[in-house]
C-alpha cells in the first residue's frame, strides 16, 4: 500500500536529476552553496560527520519499511481496524515494532490498540490487537506529540507524504517530513522536511533539507547508472538522499554537489567526498 498523510509541500528546490549512465544533464538556478546564509565548508567534512548522515538515513528508511509493511500486516484482517489512528514505528532490540493508537486531547496518553511486530526481516510482520487497551507514557507519547507538532507547523499539502519518527540525542525526537511515492518506480526527491522535537513537544529545531519535489521516471529500455543533484540549502548531503538511494529497487548511486564539494551517496548508504568542485570567478 502506499501510505501518507495531506500536509503543505515546500517551495522550489535548485535540484538537477542526471542519468549518468548516458550523459549528465545541466541544471538550471543557482550553483549549490550559493544561498544566503550558507556558509561552505572549508575543508571536507569529518568521516564521523558523513557516517552520522549514513545512519540517520539508513533508519529513515528501515523505519518506512517497517510502517509500510506494519500497516499492511494489521489491515490485511480488516482494511478499517486502525482507521484514523496514528502509527509509530521504533527499533527495540534489533527488530521493529510497530504500533497503532490516538494521542488524547491533553497530550498525556498514547493508547495502543494494534501493534505489529518485524519478523525475520523488515518486510515480513505478524500483527496482533491488544487484548486492553495500552496507555504509553513513552517514545509513542513523545513520537504521537512530535509528530503533532511538526504537522501543525508544516500546514496542509497537495500529494500525499509520510512521516517518520526517530530518537535523537537528550530524549529528543526527530520527525521527518517526506514525500510518498506514488508511481512505480518513480522514487520523489525533494520537499521534505526534519524536526527535533522535545520530549514535551517543543520544537527545537527545523531544518528544510530541499524544497521542490522532483519525480523522474527512469528512461524505458536504458540502465540507470547514477543520480546527480546540487543542494541549495547545505553544503552537506541530506537524511532523505542516503533514504532515497536505498528506497529505490534496485538501489542506485547519487552523486550530490553540496557547497565546494562533490558527493557521492553509495548504495549501501555510505557517502564519500567525490572532489572539490571549482568555483566560478
Amino acid at each position: 500500500m502506499k501510505r501518507g498523510v495531506r500536509i503543505a509541500m515546500g517551495a522550489a528546490i535548485v535540484l538537477a536529476t542526471a542519468l549518468i549512465a548516458t550523459k549528465a544533464k545541466g541544471e538550471h538556478g543557482a550553483a549549490a552553496g550559493a544561498q544566503e546564509g550558507v556558509a561552505l565548508l572549508a575543508a571536507p567534512p569529518a568521516a564521523e560527520k558523513l557516517a552520522a548522515i549514513t545512519e540517520r538515513g539508513r533508519m529513515l528508511y528501515e523505519y518506512d519499511q517497517a510502517a509500510w509493511h506494519g500497516t499492511d500486516a494489521v489491515q490485511m484482517a480488516n482494511p478499517k481496524t486502525v482507521e484514523g489512528q496514528r502509527y509509530i514505528a521504533k527499533k527495540e532490540n534489533g527488530k521493529w515494532r510497530v504500533v497503532f493508537g490516538k494521542l488524547n486531547e491533553e497530550g498525556t496518553r498514547f493508547a495502543i490498540t494494534y501493534e505489529a511486530d518485524e519478523q525475520a526481516t523488515v518486510r515480513e510482520f505478524t500483527a496482533q490487537q491488544e487484548p486492553e487497551e495500552l496507555a504509553d507514557q513513552g517514545f509513542f507519547l513523545y513520537a504521537a506529540r512530535a509528530i503533532e507538532v511538526a504537522m501543525k507547523d508544516f500546514g496542509g499539502a497537495s500529494r500525499p507524504y509520510n512521516i517518520a519518527v526517530l530518537p535523537a540525542p537528550s530524549e529528543q525526537i526527530y520527525v521527518y517530513l517526506y514525500p510518498a511515492q506514488t508511481k512505480a518506480r518513480v522514487y520523489p526527491l525533494g520537499g521534505d522536511v526534519r524536526y527535533l522535537v522535545s520530549a514535551d513537544g517543543m520544537i527545537l529545531e527545523k531544518r528544510q533539507m530541499h524544497k521542490t519535489i522532483l519525480e523522474t521516471a527512469p528512461p524505458l529500455g536504458k540502465k540507470v547508472a547514477a543520480g546527480y543533484h546540487t543542494h541549495v540549502l547545505s553544503d552537506l548531503p541530506e537524511d532523505t538522499d542516503v533514504f532515497h538511494v536505498l528506497t529505490q529497487d534496485p538501489p542506485v548511486p547519487e552523486f550530490v554537489g553540496a557547497g565546494r564539494y562533490m558527493y557521492q551517496v553509495k548504495t549501501d548508504g555510505t557517502i564519500r567526498v567525490e572532489k572539490e568542485m571549482k568555483r566560478k570567478k
